[in-house]
């Protein structure tokens, strides 16, 4: 892994970070909260997508937590993973779990990306690259790290929790493309249920009310899987796949936020 400091901002530092296992170079944003370190570190919330959602969630936290017995959202560590130009070809590779065959929904008029299965070495990036390097730079309390990621990043999430269970303890995932490869997310929810009694991780899914078929596999995925642990499942009326973000956005920082 290499590290490059290109920039710091008024309330945020940037840096590109060049993966071993990805072969790819991220731009990472990091907001670090002004005041005190808690007790233990301060939360951490890692955004996928970063180029298109660092800011958002970060002006969320750090305008909510300056009140946070009201809004219920704690100061916390944000820090943003995006990609380059090829943002949209990239991600069909990072985000999604190998597979012998990738099938594509007809919608796709035939079209599709060259290169997918990549899930696994994002994974270890994260893990093993990117988590390490935040946590030698600032003060993280491990037991209080958060992953999001919206549309084909929210199947990344679900995917992370699916085969990497241990490696955060929230999740959010906002209009997850479950729909990917034949809905073989369903079958990794199902074996993943099988496989524990309950589940300690917490885990946010939210939709808008006008992504049609979205809605009902964000239904059928979460009724599974709340029968082993805590879930929370929020459609947004009258939002769709682009407006669903930052509408349900403070709602998911406030369920990470939550110790019970």
């Amino acid at each position: 892994m290499m590290i490059d400091k290109i920039a710091a901002a008024s309330d945020y530092t940037s840096q590109q970070i060049t993966s071993n296992f990805t072969d790819y170079t991220y731009t990472v944003n990091i907001y670090v909260p002004n005041g005190d370190v808690p007790e233990g570190g301060f939360p951490v919330l890692y955004v996928l997508d970063g180029s298109s959602y660092f800011h958002l969630v970060k002006e969320a936290v750090r305008l909510q937590s300056r009140n946070a017995p009201k809004t219920g959202i704690l100061p916390a560590i944000v820090v943003g993973i995006g990609h380059g130009a090829d943002m949209h070809e990239r991600r069909f590779y990072d985000f999604t779990g190998q597979a012998e065959t990738y099938t594509y929904p007809a919608r796709f008029k035939g079209k599709g990306h060259e290169k997918h299965g990549g899930a696994e070495n994002f994974s270890r990036f994260l893990e093993e690259e990117l988590k390490p390097s935040i946590q030698a730079q600032l003060s993280v309390n491990v037991q209080q790290q958060a992953l999001f990621g919206h549309s084909l990043a929210g199947y990344f999430v679900l995917w992370q929790l699916f085969h990497h269970q241990a490696s955060f303890q929230r999740y959010i995932a906002i209009s997850p493309s479950i729909w990917w490869n034949e809905h073989e997310l369903l079958k990794y929810a199902s074996t993943f249920i099988k496989e524990r009694p309950y589940a300690y991780e917490k885990l946010f899914i939210g939709v808008g009310e006008l992504e049609t078929f979205m809605v009902d596999d964000a239904k059928q995925i979460a009724g599974d899987l709340e029968k082993i642990m805590d879930i929370a499942f929020y459609e947004a009326l009258e939002e769709n796949h682009a407006s669903i973000v930052p509408t349900v956005m403070s709602r998911a920082i406030r369920f990470v936020n939550k110790n019970e």
